[in-house]
């Protein structure tokens, strides 16, 4: 299976700005004595056409960095951008209309519609966005993600690997500014994660795709051209073309320091 250019690149994706910046973002959860500090002023750059991988302990603030990051969630202060324009202050239907045309998502449990066939599911950013459903694309993707028969099937019918695939095709359906992957390998055997992986991997190779994918797996983190370690809400380290052993090495040195500073062996809770 290999994934193709199918377009040129528009305007948005040739920008100089980056795919993605945070600027001091922060977010807080409750008040007082029991506020939780789930990101603390996090400075990031994410340039066009990169695969970064975000790691660190249970509690580290990777959900809620990808949440922010991707638009779901509103930091308590700072900003994010997309190509350039600051979506923090987006009205609620803005940033919805942004998300449907602009962000593509890939989950660990698929979240594809039982009651849609395959290729429907795939085209269904498009029809959310309001746009022409162009199905031709679909099936152009469908075939590039080794499910060229299966268009008119549900997802009901397929196995994990299969419908992860159905839900790349579907992240890459509006060629999206970025794809947020969250866990995506997580329900998935090893050989079927890493054809999974490869997908996202061609997706920035042979698409000029951005993919910013939280993962607990140093194996599935060693796709990335980057892999940065979260901590306490904070970026702790980053490795620069990482490998399994590397990117493992560090998140064991990482825990060892979050469970010291708190007193326990492990991830912080």
């Amino acid at each position: 299976m290999a994934l193709r250019q199918q377009r040129p690149r528009t305007d948005r994706q040739q920008s100089a700005h980056p795919a993605v910046e945070l600027r001091a973002v922060r977010r807080s959860y409750g008040r007082g004595d029991s506020t939780v500090h789930a990101l603390r002023g996090i400075d990031l750059v994410l340039p066009h056409g990169s695969f970064t991988a975000v790691m660190g302990p249970s509690g580290s603030g990777k959900s809620t960095f990808l949440q922010c990051a991707a638009g779901l969630d509103r930091p308590t202060s700072g900003e994010v951008l997309l190509g350039g324009a600051e979506i923090t202050r987006l009205n609620e239907n803005r940033l919805t209309r942004l998300r449907r045309s602009r962000i593509g998502f890939v989950f660990q449990s698929f979240n594809l519609l039982p009651s849609l066939s395959v290729q429907q599911n795939v085209l269904l950013p498009q029809r959310l966005a309001g746009e022409r459903q162009d199905r031709r694309r679909a099936k152009e993707l469908l075939a590039q993600v080794g499910l060229a028969e299966h268009g008119r099937r549900r997802p009901g019918q397929l196995s994990g690997g299969q419908q992860q695939r159905v839900a790349i095709a579907r992240a890459l359906i509006t060629s999206p500014e970025v794809v947020f992957a969250d866990e995506p390998t997580g329900a998935l055997d090893t050989r079927t994660a890493h054809e999974v992986l490869g997908l996202l991997r061609q997706a920035v190779d042979s698409m000029g795709a951005t993919v910013v994918m939280v993962t607990h797996d140093p194996v599935a983190a060693s796709h990335a051209d980057r892999v940065l370690f979260l901590a306490d809400g904070e970026l702790a380290d980053e490795l620069v073309r990482p490998d399994p052993k590397a990117v493992a090495d560090r998140m064991l040195t990482l825990t060892a320091a979050v469970g010291a500073r708190y007193g326990y062996a492990g991830a912080a809770a």
